[in-house]
């Protein structure tokens, strides 16, 4: 999944960007409104961590923007103000989540999961069940049919996670490496074939479908 994180301040970039590669995001880092407002409208991030006080254009307004031009993407405010009634103008704008400074990271990665899941109609928790599969997401390991769990390397559980998450639906190749790569990352398109052959030796051939030329099928065989 791939994250964009709006924020001006360096050294909580560099805190918050290590922590969210390490829950398994992929995330790109826009330093001020008017960059956070054209990435947003990209239409490859999961989610957006959006601080109010970002230079050259608001965080309220780059997130009425994104609202009324039917951007329905996420979004966690981050602010250093906590009033009642900053927090209503958020959700006013379209804010669907609100965290103020200071903060722990605990609480961050629990509420982008909880918004996450949310956005793809899943239940909330760490783990995520598809038919007689488990992805446990704090554990990065998934879970099969006998009980046997296998641990993800980082790569494979960012592209089990986003399958988990759009189950019976046909992704390409490039939908798949917009979602699990940064753009700091090298994009080789084979890699993907790579790490899915890895996945189907752990979960079996017929849980990723192949449709040639289009992309692949996560599903649930036993239905």
């Amino acid at each position: 999944m791939r994250l964009l994180l709006i924020e001006d301040d360096l050294s909580l970039i560099e805190i918050l960007k290590k922590q969210l590669e390490k829950a398994g995001f992929s995330v790109d880092v826009a330093h001020d409104g008017v960059e956070a407002e054209y990435l947003g409208n990209e239409g490859i991030y999961g989610l957006a961590v959006l601080d109010l006080g970002i230079p050259k254009r608001n965080g309220l307004d780059v997130l009425k923007n994104w609202r009324k031009q039917q951007n329905d993407i996420p979004v966690l405010i981050l602010t250093a103000r906590d009033t009642w009634h900053e927090k209503v103008d958020g959700f006013k704008a379209g804010a669907d989540d609100y965290l103020a400074k200071p903060f722990h990271v605990e609480e961050l990665l629990a509420r982008i999961n909880a918004l996450i899941h949310r956005a793809n109609q899943q239940p909330g928790g760490t783990r995520i069940v598809i038919g007689d599969l488990t992805l446990d997401e704090g554990r990065q390991e998934v879970i099969i049919a006998n009980g046997q769990t296998y641990q993800l390397s980082g790569f494979e559980f960012k592209l089990l996670r986003y399958l988990f998450l759009h189950p019976g639906k046909l992704i390409s190749k490039s939908t798949l490496k917009d979602h699990v790569y940064d753009f700091e990352s090298d994009t080789d398109s084979n890699v993907i074939e790579v790490y899915i052959s890895h996945l189907r030796r752990k979960l079996g051939k017929q849980r990723i479908k192949t449709h040639r030329g289009q992309g692949y099928i996560f599903q649930d065989p036993i239905k």
